[in-house]
């Protein structure tokens, strides 16, 4: 039985207690719509999702939207029912430029991306979903949109090597033509910040990207976007164990980054063999 767990910061991400399974099972409807008719999502591999908690991680696509991590949450909820805890790590700055948003999605599950929150989840008994690559990831460009990329962020590997958890990778093809990203602004941006250009919205982004997209046709800067049409493959891909464990291995620089590499040449095996598969269509 999971025990929830409480804390003393009660700001919207900080608690487990967030989680609404009756929220959840309110908007299965609307999500089985997306998924069957409007995305067409092909999925397999979910026989590899053992009983016992994991870590899920996954390769961020389709700009904010990102409509492959919706259709495999309802993809977990099908399968599992949404009684069986997961929760995914979503990025501070959301909760910060869009706290209304962030509190309704709290209800299935999402937490602030921070090592306390996602130590909670898995202490309690819960998996965990992460995409290690967050804006950078989501937003690369259109030409990357056959790569696995993490920006070089190696916290989900010390943390699987802490918490004692097997990795388990998600990966998706499609997505990513759920709009066009042309290229990234960030490092022009950047520059025109240091000379006392403000932001958007007030916030220092990760990306400041140009794409192509709805509603806006072209849009310039990390916007909320609706998804095209495109159809969607998933894949849970099997387990991966490491050789070693706990805190000792999880502070071994060098071990790390090879776990991270392993993780990263795995999926980015599957992801090829996604591509190919279509391709012969």
């Amino acid at each position: 039985m999971l025990q929830k767990q409480h804390h003393q910061n009660t700001k919207p991400g900080w608690s487990l207690d967030e989680r609404d399974p009756q929220f959840i099972q309110s908007i299965m409807p609307l999500l089985g719509l997306l998924y069957h008719y409007y995305f067409r999502v092909q999925t397999s591999g979910w026989h590899h999702i053992p009983q016992e908690k994991v870590l899920i991680v996954g390769s961020h696509n389709g700009g904010l939207a990102a409509p492959d991590m919706l259709m495999m949450m309802y993809d977990w909820f099908c399968r599992f029912g949404v009684e069986r805890p997961v929760y995914g790590l979503m990025h501070p700055k959301v909760w910060e430029v869009t706290p209304q948003v962030a509190q309704m999605i709290a209800k299935t599950g999402a937490i602030i991306a921070h090592p306390k929150m996602a130590i909670a989840a898995l202490r309690s008994g819960a998996s965990v979903l992460v995409y290690p690559g967050g804006a950078e990831d989501v937003f690369r460009p259109h030409s990357l949109r056959n790569k696995i990329y993490f920006a070089g962020r190696q916290g989900f590997i010390k943390l699987a090597l802490r918490e004692n958890v097997p990795i388990v990778p998600a990966i998706s093809y499609g997505a990513h033509d759920t709009l066009i990203v042309l290229a990234d602004l960030y490092k022009f941006m950047q520059r025109l910040h240091e000379w006392g250009m403000p932001w958007l919205f007030n916030v220092d982004p990760e990306v400041f990207p140009i794409y192509v997209g709805l509603p806006w046709g072209l849009a310039i800067g990390p916007l909320p976007n609706i998804p095209f049409p495109v159809s969607i493959q998933t894949r849970v891909c099997p387990p991966i164990v490491f050789a070693r464990y706990g805190t000792e291995a999880a502070s071994d620089r060098q071990y790390v980054n090879e776990c991270y590499e392993l993780v990263k040449s795995k999926m980015q095996q599957e992801l090829d063999q996604l591509v190919m598969l279509h391709q012969k269509r």
